[in-house]
């Protein structure tokens, strides 16, 4: 259903487009340090900045940019962040979300030294959550002040999923539940 490709500072001029106010830039990108107006310099900037993050981009069959998501490896090796998941407007409601976590889970326990992935979202994200829970995030802890927005706190929360709980997942959604 789409292709996945490392992220190329050209791709910033897309991805921007797909955040289309100051609420859903820190709904993607939390407390990442992203100003409004969202510009591509900053996305090839935040990238460039810091090469341990592996900014990937989603393609549908046509060749088209539909998706992007961020990998990070912890100094450990033993754990990856999944982060700043966005599936473009125009993308959205067809399955590319769900193809995009697929590819980044994959690409993550790919390493066998990863045991787990983990991530953070905020509770209004319930479209998120429930795309997070259907691959095996469990929720671990909330922090109720994450971050402020317009006088609002947005409560977030880590979810983590550990690598064999993906393996039973990863099973069951290809429909061979033994192990």
């Amino acid at each position: 259903m789409i292709e996945v490709r490392a992220f190329e500072s050209s791709d910033a001029r897309k991805v921007v487009t797909w955040i289309d106010d100051f609420e859903a830039l820190i709904m993607w990108s939390g407390n990442s340090g992203f100003t409004w107006p969202f510009e591509a310099g900053q996305l090839a900037d935040f990238h460039a900045s810091d090469p341990g993050r592996r900014l990937h981009v989603a393609i549908d069959p046509d060749g088209t940019p539909v998706g992007h998501f961020m990998l990070r490896t912890d100094p450990s090796g033993r754990s990856v962040r999944l982060g700043m998941v966005v599936v473009s407007p125009a993308a959205r409601g067809q399955g590319y979300g769900e193809a995009m976590v697929e590819a980044a889970l994959g690409r993550a326990f790919a390493d066998p030294a990863v045991e787990g992935v983990d991530l953070g979202v905020y509770s209004r994200n319930t479209g998120a959550m429930r795309l997070y829970e259907r691959f095996g995030f469990r929720r671990e802890r909330t922090e109720p002040k994450a971050t402020l927005v317009a006088g609002e706190w947005w409560p977030s929360i880590t979810m983590s999923l550990r690598r064999d709980a993906w393996g039973a997942t990863e099973r069951l959604r290809r429909g061979r539940p033994e192990a």
